[in-house]
C-alpha cells in the first residue's frame, strides 16, 4: 500500500480495522479504504479471522496485505481462559443467553472467545481505542466479545441482509458505538428488526471505487452495430450472483444471430472445486465454449484491463446489496446492466445512468444487450452518465471520511 503524508491536524487516530478472511477475491475496496485512511492521516491495524482460501488469493497487493495483518484466529485457549477468569463473565452469559440466539448463538460466543481475547490484547499492546469490524457475523461478534470483556469500542457495517450474518445481532449492534449501512432499504431492515438495539449513531455510507485508478485514459467508443459485442462480468461464482442466467441469455443472443463474446472474473468459495464445475457444465452443455470463458479469480488490475476493453458490463445477481462491480465498471465508463434486486436501483437509474432488468429472466436480459448492441448513441450517453454517478456519490474516499468521523465521536465519549 502506498504511503501517504496525513492531511489533517488532529492527533493521530489508531484503528483496529477487522475484516473476516482477508484479502478475498471481492476485497478490493477495503484496501482501498485502508489507503484512504492513511492518507487521512490514519493508523490503521489490520485484524482478520483467518486468511483465504489459496485460490482466492489474487490480487498483486495480496502478499503484502497478508503481511500486515493479525488473524485472530491464530491463538492457543489457554490466554482465553484465564482473561475470562477476570471478566465479568457471568454478565456476559446472561447477555448471550438472554439475547435468543439459542444454542447456535451460544455457539458462536464460544467460538468467538479466544479471538476476543487475542484482539483486545492486541489494541492494548497497540493503543487502539476503536476497532471498525467491516461485517455483522463473527467479525461483529468479536469485537462486541472484546468490548464486554474491557476491550476497545467498535463499529460494523452492514453490507448485506441481516439474515445473512447470522444469530446474535441484537447482542452486537447494542455494543457498538455506531454503524454504518450501505443503503437505505438495508436500514430499513436493521430498523425492524433491532428495534431499540439499533444504535444511535447510524449512517447511510455506500461503498465506493477509487475513481482515480478506475478511469479511461481515452473516450469509450461504443460498439457499431452488427460488431461482435464484447460482454465483461465479475462476480464470485455463486448461482446467487446469476451468471447461469447471463449464459443463458448469450445462448439467446446468438440464436438471434447476435454475435457476443463475454468473460466472466471470479471464483467459487471452494477455490474453483465448487459451483465453477457446474457453471462450466452449464458453459459447455450451451455450446459456447468458442463464445465463453471463465477466467478465475483474477487480480484487480486484470479487472480494470477487461472493463476497459468491454463493450458492456453484465452482472445478473438474483440479490445484491448495492454492488462494487457496477461501481467498477460505471467508474470506467462501461455501458452496465444490473437487475432490479436488492439495493442496486440506489445506484443505477434505468435508462439514465445504466439498464435493469428483473433477476432470473434470460430472456429479458438478452433484450437489454441487443438493446445497447444496436444502440451506439445510448451507449455512450450510459457511459458518461455512469461514470459522474460514481464519481459524485461511490468515492471510497467517502467510506474513510464516514469512520474517522465516527470513530472520534466513539473514543471522545468513551473517555
Amino acid at each position: 500500500m502506498p504511503e501517504f503524508p496525513p492531511t489533517k491536524q488532529d492527533a493521530p487516530l489508531k484503528l483496529g480495522y477487522l475484516v473476516p478472511q482477508f484479502p478475498g477475491q471481492t476485497h478490493i475496496f477495503f484496501w482501498r479504504e485502508l489507503a484512504d485512511l492513511a492518507r487521512l492521516g490514519v493508523e490503521a491495524t489490520l485484524f482478520s479471522t483467518r486468511p483465504p482460501p489459496p485460490g482466492l488469493i489474487s490480487h498483486d497487493w495480496s502478499k503484502e496485505a497478508m503481511a500486515r495483518t493479525t488473524y485472530l484466529g491464530e491463538i492457543a485457549p489457554i490466554p482465553a481462559v484465564a482473561g475470562l477468569l477476570r471478566a465479568p463473565w457471568g454478565d456476559i452469559l446472561r447477555d448471550i443467553l438472554g439475547e435468543g440466539g439459542g444454542t447456535a448463538f451460544l455457539r458462536d460466543a464460544l467460538i468467538c472467545l479466544p479471538a476476543a481475547h487475542r484482539l483486545m490484547a492486541e489494541c492494548r499492546a497497540r493503543g487502539i481505542e476503536h476497532v471498525h469490524a467491516h461485517s455483522c457475523g463473527r467479525a461483529a461478534l468479536i469485537c462486541a466479545l472484546a468490548r464486554r470483556m474491557g476491550g476497545p469500542s467498535f463499529s460494523l457495517t452492514l453490507h448485506g441482509p441481516m439474515s445473512d450474518y447470522g444469530p446474535g445481532q441484537g447482542f452486537k449492534w447494542r455494543h457498538a458505538s455506531f454503524a454504518t449501512i450501505i443503503t437505505r432499504k438495508l436500514l430499513a431492515e436493521a430498523e425492524a428488526v433491532l428495534g431499540p438495539d439499533l444504535p444511535r449513531d447510524v449512517m447511510i455510507q455506500p461503498m465506493g471505487v477509487d475513481t482515480q485508478d478506475f478511469k479511461r485514459s481515452a473516450p469509450y467508443i461504443p460498439p457499431k452495430p452488427g460488431a461482435p459485442l464484447r460482454l465483461f462480468a465479475c462476480g464470485r461464482l455463486n448461482v446467487v450472483k446469476g451468471h447461469q442466467d447471463l449464459l443463458s441469455a448469450l445462448r439467446i443472443l446468438r440464436d438471434r444471430g447476435i454475435e457476443v463474446e463475454l468473460d466472466i472474473a471470479g471464483e467459487d468459495d471452494a477455490g474453483g472445486a465448487g459451483y465453477h464445475q457446474a457453471l462450466q457444465a452449464h458453459l459447455d452443455g450451451l455450446g459456447l465454449g468458442q463464445n465463453a470463458r471463465l477466467l478465475g479469480a483474477i487480480s484487480a488490475a486484470e479487472v480494470r484491463r477487461h472493463l476497459l476493453a468491454a463493450d458492456v458490463f453484465v452482472l445478473a445477481s438474483w440479490h445484491e446489496p448495492l454492488g462494487v462491480a457496477y461501481m467498477e465498471a460505471m467508474a470506467c465508463g462501461v455501458p452496465t446492466i444490473g437487475t432490479d434486486a436488492g439495493g442496486v436501483r440506489e445506484l443505477i437509474t434505468h435508462g439514465k445512468d445504466g439498464m435493469l432488468v428483473p433477476p432470473k429472466e434470460p430472456e429479458m436480459l438478452a433484450d437489454a444487450i441487443a438493446a445497447l448492441a444496436g444502440d451506439p448513441a445510448l451507449c455512450a450517453a450510459l457511459s458518461e452518465a455512469g461514470r459522474r454517478r460514481v464519481v459524485a456519490h461511490f468515492r471510497s474516499s467517502l467510506g474513510a471520511e464516514t469512520l474517522i468521523e465516527g470513530a472520534r465521536r466513539a473514543i471522545t465519549s468513551d473517555r
